[in-house]
C-alpha cells in the first residue's frame, strides 16, 4: 500500500506543477495567440452592408455632375530633365526602357548608353521634357523594371554636362554653298511628260541662272576660302573647339560643351553653310561636393546669372 500513496503523491505533484505552469503562461505573450482568434472566428459572419441606392438623374445633371467632378488641367511648366538610368549590361533592356517612355507619351530629346568600369553594368543618360510630377511617375516605373538598378534623376542637381559635336561647314561662301545646293538637286530632278510642267522648269532653271553670282578668279576663289576658313576657325576657338578635317571645299569642327553651347555654334556657322551635323548625345555627372570651412558666396554662379532690375528699361 505504501508503494500505492507514493505514485498517487508523485502524480499529484506533477499535476499541480503543470497547472502552475500553464497558469504562469501569459496568453499575451504567446506568440501564436494571433493565429488562435483568427481561427476562432474565421467561421464568424458579417453583418451585410446597408445598400444604398443611387439617386437617379436624367443627362444634364449626369453631365454637370462629370464636369464638376473633373479635375483642373494641370499648369505646372514642362522643363528639361535628366535622368541617370543604371541597367544591367544584357540585350533587350534599351527597347524595353524606350518603349516604356513611348508608352507614357514621352519623345526623347537625346539617350546615350555606354559601358561603365564594371562589365555587367550600363549606363543610360536620358534627356526629356515634361513636367515634374509625370516625370516622376515615369522614373519610378523604369525603377519597377527588372534589369534596371536604379533612375537618379538630376534635374535639380550640380551636373558636368557634355556633348560632342562635329559639323562639316562649307568655305566657299553662302552664294556658293546654294548654288551647289541647287546644282545637285537639278541633277536629280526627273523628266516630266507634261510639256507645261516642262516649259515652267525652263524658265525658272533660265531665271536662277541670272541670280548666280559671277564666276571668280582661282586668286579670288582663294582669298575668298581663306578668309571663310579664318572666320570659322575663330569661332571654333571661341568655343573651345578645333577643327580636325580640311579639304578644299569644307572643313570640319569638333566642339564639345553644354547643348545649349553647341546650338549656339551651329546657329553661328549655318550662313556658312552647314553641310553634315552629328551629335552625340547629353552625357552627365554629378559634381563632387567641397568640404571647406570657408563660408562665401555658395550661389555666385546662380546670382550672375540673374539679370539685375536695375538695368531694366522704366516702366
Amino acid at each position: 500500500m505504501e508503494p500505492q500513496k507514493g505514485g498517487n503523491n508523485r502524480s499529484a505533484k506533477e499535476s499541480n506543477s503543470t497547472s502552475s505552469e500553464d497558469e504562469s503562461i501569459d496568453p499575451e505573450q504567446s506568440s501564436s495567440s494571433a493565429m488562435d482568434y483568427k481561427l476562432a472566428h474565421r467561421l464568424r459572419k458579417l453583418p451585410p452592408l446597408p445598400s444604398l441606392e443611387p439617386p437617379t438623374m436624367d443627362a444634364s445633371e449626369a453631365v454637370s455632375n462629370i464636369l464638376y467632378n473633373t479635375p483642373a488641367p494641370s499648369k505646372e511648366p514642362i522643363k528639361r530633365h535628366i535622368l541617370n538610368t543604371l541597367v544591367q549590361n544584357e540585350p533587350g533592356v534599351l527597347s524595353r526602357i524606350s518603349g516604356t517612355l513611348a508608352a507614357r507619351g514621352f519623345n526623347i530629346d537625346s539617350l546615350v548608353v555606354c559601358a561603365t568600369e564594371i562589365r555587367d553594368l550600363s549606363r543610360m543618360c536620358i534627356v526629356l521634357r515634361g513636367q515634374d510630377g509625370v516625370v516622376e511617375q515615369a522614373r519610378r516605373q523604369l525603377e519597377d523594371l527588372v534589369p534596371v538598378w536604379a533612375v537618379l534623376d538630376y534635374t535639380q542637381t550640380q551636373v558636368i554636362e557634355r556633348e560632342l559635336m562635329l559639323v562639316k561647314v562649307s568655305i566657299l561662301g553662302p552664294e556658293y554653298f546654294e548654288e551647289s545646293q541647287y546644282g545637285l538637286g537639278g541633277q536629280h530632278a526627273a523628266p516630266s511628260s507634261d510639256p507645261q510642267t516642262d516649259a515652267a522648269y525652263a524658265v525658272g532653271t533660265q531665271a536662277t541662272a541670272h541670280q548666280q553670282p559671277p564666276p571668280l578668279t582661282p586668286t579670288e576663289a582663294l582669298r575668298v576660302k581663306s578668309d571663310n576658313m579664318r572666320t570659322i576657325i575663330q569661332l571654333a576657338q571661341q568655343f573651345q573647339g578645333r577643327v580636325v578635317d580640311v579639304s578644299t571645299a569644307s572643313l570640319i569642327v569638333e566642339i564639345s560643351a553644354k547643348s545649349s553651347r553647341c546650338d549656339a555654334f551651329l546657329k553661328l556657322v549655318r550662313p556658312f553653310g552647314v553641310l553634315e551635323c552629328a551629335r552625340s548625345g547629353t552625357m552627365v555627372l554629378p559634381r563632387s561636393p567641397i568640404t571647406s570651412s570657408w563660408t562665401g558666396n555658395e550661389f555666385m554662379e546662380e546670382e550672375m546669372d540673374a539679370v539685375d532690375a536695375g538695368l531694366l528699361p522704366p516702366g
